[in-house]
C-alpha cells in the first residue's frame, strides 16, 4: 500500500486489533501470581480518548513511512537502551530493522495506553501488561535478531549455543532462571557466617543469638524480625555488608528470627499463629534470656508489618516490654502499595481465599517469579539472553543467590494478609482488626521509632514508608536512603556508596515531598545515623555475656545459621 487511503486503512485495522486485544494482554505470558492477577477483568470499560487516538494515528503513519523509506540503508535508532547497544547491532541490517520496528510498535502500544479512558487501576494494569509483553518480545531475546549472540556463536564455532542449551536444561530442572552461579555459595559457609547459635526454636522459627564482638554490650538486647517471605540472611550476606554483624560490632546484644521454610505441616498456619507463636514469642524469649524488662526491636519489610501488629497486641494487653522499634522499608499504611497494586482487587483476593484460605501453601517459586517480573528486563530477560543465547555462566553474586533461595508461605496467613492489609488497609483503622484476640489500635503504640525508606523502592515506595510517620504516635525519626528495596538497606558505611537524607529539625509534615524540602542530603550510608539513634535507647553498657542463651532454660541448640534457613522450598 502506497496511497494515503491504504496507509489509513492499515493503521485503522492495526488500532482495531489492539483495541480488541486488551483483555488478552491482561492474561498470558506471566507465571504464577502474575498470570492470575493479569487475568482479572478490568474494573471499568476500556475506551480511548479520540483526540489522543487521532494524534497517535498520525504519528504512527509518519513513523511507518519513515521506517520503510530507509530502504536498504537502515540506521540503528538513537536510544539509551542497553539491550541494543554496541557495534554488532549497528552493523547487522536485520537486527537494525528489528530494533526499529520494535521501538516503533512499542511507542504505539504505550501511546495507546496513554489514550485509555478508564479508572486508574485499569490503566495501571493495562500499562503493566503491555510493558510485560514488550519486555518479552524485544528482539534481543531471540537468536535470529540478537547480533551479539550471533557473533558469539560464530566466534565459538557454535559452542555458545551448546552451552546455552545446557544452561536452559539445567534451569528447567531446578525450576528457575539462574541469576548467579549458585554452586559457589553455601549458607553457613560463605553467606550467613556471623558467629552465633540457636538458643530457642519452635515449629515456626529459630531464635539466633550472636557472639559479642565487644567486651561490653548494651543492657537492652536487640531483636531483628526479617520478612518471612524471604530468608533472614539478606541481613548477613558477607561480613563486609552484614547489618547483623554491624549491630553486633556496635555493642548490641543481637538476636534474629530465622523463619522455618513452611511445608505441608504448616499449611494451616494463620496470621495470628505467626504473631503469637513467632514475633511475640521471640520478644518474650529475648527478655527472658537477657533478664531485662525491655528490649529494642527491628522489622524489615513484611517483618515490619508483623512487628507493628505485635506491638499493637502488646499495647492492647498493657505490656510495656519494647523500648524502641525500627521499621525498614515497611508498609503500615497500605494506601500506596506501588506497583504491587496491579495485582490486588476483590476478585483476586477472593480467588486466593478460595484456593488456600483454609489451608495450603503459597509456593515460593511463584512469589519469586512475581517479584522478578516486576523488573523483567533486569531480573528475567537479561539472564535469558546471557545464559541461553550467549551460553554464559552468570558470575557469583551473594545477593542474587539469596534472591533465588525462595520460601513458601502458609495459605491462610497469605490470604488474610492480602485482604486485611493490601485490599482493605485495616491496620491504620483503630479497632478494625482483631489479632491474637486483641483489637488493634496503633494510636496506643507510643514508643519511639526509627523509620527508613528507600528512594527508588518499587515494592515499598518511599512515600509509603514515610506514611508510617503519620500513623505512629510516638517520637519518630525518618531517614531516606538512595537506591531500592534491598540495595538501599544493605549499604554498609565502609563502602562509602550512595547517600541518605535526614532532617534535624524533627518536623514530620504530611508528605514526603514536604519533608524533603527541609531535609539535607548526606553522603554514604544511613547505618551510622541509625546506630547512634539505637544506642540512645539501649541503656547502659554491661559486660558481654560469655555464653549463648541462659542456662539452664536456654542452651545453644546448634551453631548459627541453624538448620531452618537451609531448608529449600
Amino acid at each position: 500500500m502506497t496511497n494515503d487511503a491504504g496507509w489509513t486503512e492499515s493503521a485503522r485495522q492495526f488500532q482495531q486489533m489492539l483495541g480488541e486485544s486488551w483483555s488478552h494482554m491482561l492474561q498470558a505470558l506471566q507465571p504464577g501470581e502474575l498470570g492470575k492477577a493479569m487475568s482479572m477483568p478490568p474494573s471499568s470499560p476500556v475506551t480511548f480518548a479520540a483526540d489522543k487516538l487521532a494524534a497517535l494515528q498520525h504519528q504512527y503513519l509518519e513513523e511507518v513511512r519513515a521506517f520503510w523509506g530507509q530502504g536498504l540503508s537502515p540506521q540503528l535508532p538513537k536510544s539509551a537502551d542497553r539491550r541494543f547497544a554496541g557495534e554488532n547491532w549497528a552493523n547487522n541490517p536485520l537486527s537494525v530493522y528489528s530494533v526499529a520496528a520494535y521501538q516503533m510498535q512499542a511507542r504505539a502500544l504505550l501511546g495507546l495506553v496513554d489514550a485509555v479512558e478508564a479508572d486508574e487501576k485499569t490503566r495501571a494494569r493495562i500499562r503493566f501488561s503491555v510493558e510485560q509483553w514488550l519486555a518479552a518480545m524485544a528482539p534481543s531475546n531471540f537468536l535470529a535478531f540478537n547480533a551479539d549472540a550471533q557473533k558469539k556463536a560464530l566466534e565459538t564455532h557454535g559452542e555458545s549455543i551448546a552451552k546455552g542449551l545446557a544452561n536452559l536444561l539445567h534451569d528447567m530442572r531446578q525450576g528457575h532462571i539462574s541469576m548467579t552461579d549458585e554452586s559457589r555459595f553455601e549458607v553457613g559457609r560463605n553467606v550467613a557466617t556471623t558467629e552465633g547459635a540457636v538458643v530457642f526454636e519452635n515449629e515456626l522459627f529459630q531464635l539466633l543469638e550472636y557472639k559479642p564482638l565487644t567486651p561490653k554490650v548494651y543492657e537492652r538486647p536487640f531483636l531483628m524480625v526479617p520478612p518471612c517471605i524471604n530468608k533472614y540472611y539478606i541481613l548477613d550476606l558477607q561480613p563486609e555488608n552484614s547489618l547483623i554483624r554491624h549491630a553486633v560490632a556496635q555493642g548490641q546484644r543481637t538476636f534474629v528470627v530465622s523463619w522455618r521454610n513452611p511445608d505441608e505441616s504448616l499449611a494451616q498456619k494463620t496470621w495470628d499463629d505467626y504473631i503469637e507463636g513467632a514475633v511475640l514469642t521471640a520478644i518474650a524469649k529475648v527478655q527472658e534470656i537477657a533478664e531485662v524488662p525491655k528490649i529494642n526491636v527491628l522489622g524489615f519489610c513484611v517483618g515490619g508489618t508483623m512487628l507493628a501488629n505485635a506491638l499493637a497486641v502488646l499495647a492492647a494487653r498493657g505490656q510495656d516490654c519494647v523500648a524502641s522499634a525500627t521499621f525498614l522499608t515497611t508498609l503500615i499504611n497500605f494506601g500506596d502499595t506501588g506497583i504491587l497494586d496491579v495485582f490486588i482487587d476483590e476478585n483476586f483476593v477472593r480467588l486466593r481465599e478460595m484456593q488456600m484460605g483454609q489451608g495450603g501453601l503459597m509456593k515460593g517459586q511463584d512469589l519469586a517469579s512475581t517479584f522478578s517480573f516486576l523488573r523483567p528486563n533486569e531480573l528475567v530477560w537479561n539472564y535469558v539472553v546471557d545464559n541461553y543465547l550467549k551460553g554464559q555462566t552468570p558470575p557469583p553474586f551473594d545477593l542474587l543467590y539469596w534472591n533465588s533461595d525462595s520460601t513458601n508461605l502458609p495459605g491462610p496467613y497469605y490470604a488474610w494478609y492480602l485482604r486485611n492489609f493490601y485490599l482493605e488497609n485495616k491496620l491504620i483503622q483503630p479497632g478494625a482488626l482483631t489479632v491474637c484476640g486483641e483489637q488493634l489500635d496503633l494510636n496506643q503504640v507510643k514508643l519511639p521509632v526509627y523509620i527508613y525508606g528507600s528512594r527508588e523502592d518499587h515494592i515499598v515506595p518511599a512515600d509509603a514508608a514515610y506514611a508510617s510517620t503519620q500513623v505512629l504516635p510516638g517520637k519518630k525519626r525518618f531517614v531516606m536512603g538512595a537506591s531500592g528495596h534491598i540495595a538501599g538497606v544493605i549499604n554498609p558505611p565502609a563502602k562509602k556508596k550512595r547517600s541518605h537524607w535526614v532532617r534535624e529539625d524533627g518536623k514530620l509534615p504530611a508528605t514526603l515531598q514536604e519533608w524533603l524540602a527541609g531535609a539535607d542530603e548526606l553522603p554514604g550510608s544511613w547505618w551510622d545515623d541509625w546506630s547512634e539513634w539505637l544506642k540512645g535507647h539501649a541503656g547502659k553498657q554491661v559486660a558481654a555475656p560469655k555464653d549463648y542463651g541462659r542456662a539452664p532454660e536456654f542452651k545453644a541448640i546448634e551453631p548459627a545459621p541453624g538448620r531452618y534457613v537451609k531448608e529449600k522450598a
